[in-house]
């Protein structure tokens, strides 16, 4: 589904990324992880060809994503960032319903059964079709956050990527958004999202890419990672692995005290 090789990401003419290779096959839920600035976002973006400041390769359904159009890239990939503006005395369905835009053409815009459909399944997956008509001014911070990812979701793309989808969130809001990832997944999506807590991936992910020191140290599945020592290269501490009681595995920085 996403095949990368060779890549190395510039911004500003400085090299942030480079020598990535790695592949992500379709329905997989894909996490990445690693330090501040280390160039998640950019990555992400370079994937839904926002980013063109690149070398290498970046293929998406067996093309490099150069050759996609516009319109192209919008019916193969959703992108949902985690600083999106939108005007806020709009209504939850009017948000929702832009990301029908790529299916129509610019001087036609009439939104067809088919469009209803798909919004009215997009906010139902997120449990927000009873806010249909509320402004989006009025939305708490977890609410708005279901509202960008419907809005993905109404793009009925193949893939869905997520910058940082819990971030802000308490922690019910962050299980329940990725609860709702996991079920995209097994409806047959490939989902890769940008996370900051390495636990949430560990728990979600089924593979886990880990960038640190300006290059992919690892992609592996969660139970790999603890035992890779990826993540003490990329965040430069040493960490503490703890076993539950359900089999699952949490990190925690070791305390120096």
């Amino acid at each position: 589904m996403i095949r990368i090789r060779g890549l190395a990401l510039r911004v500003g003419g400085r090299t942030l990324l480079s020598e990535l290779n790695f592949s992500i096959k379709a329905g997989e839920l894909v996490a990445i992880v690693g330090p501040n600035g280390v160039g998640k976002t950019t990555l992400l973006r370079a994937l839904c060809g926002l980013h063109r400041e690149f070398s290498g390769e970046i293929a998406i359904q067996a093309q490099i994503i150069e050759l996609y159009s516009p319109t192209q890239r919008s019916r193969a990939i959703a992108y949902v960032a985690s600083d999106e503006t939108m005007l806020e005395m709009l209504t939850v369905r009017d948000i929702v319903a832009s990301g029908r835009f790529a299916y129509h053409r610019w001087f036609d815009w009439r939104e067809t059964t088919h469009d209803g459909d798909v919004i009215a399944a997009a906010l139902g997956a997120v449990s927000m079709l009873d806010f249909s008509d509320r402004l989006f001014a009025t939305l708490s911070s977890g609410e708005r956050q279901r509202i960008w990812l419907a809005l993905g979701l109404a793009q009925d793309a193949p893939i869905l990527l997520l910058d940082e989808p819990t971030s802000h969130l308490d922690v019910r809001v962050a299980h329940d958004i990725l609860l709702l990832l996991r079920r995209q997944r097994d409806l047959g999506k490939t989902v890769v999202c940008v996370l900051h807590d390495i636990n949430e991936a560990l728990e979600f992910a089924d593979r886990i890419l880990i960038l640190g020191g300006g290059t992919l140290l690892a992609a592996c599945e969660a139970a790999e990672v603890v035992p890779s020592g990826a993540l003490e290269r990329a965040y430069g501490i040493t960490m503490e692995a703890v076993h539950t009681s359900n089999g699952s595995v949490r990190v925690f920085p070791r305390s120096s005290v």
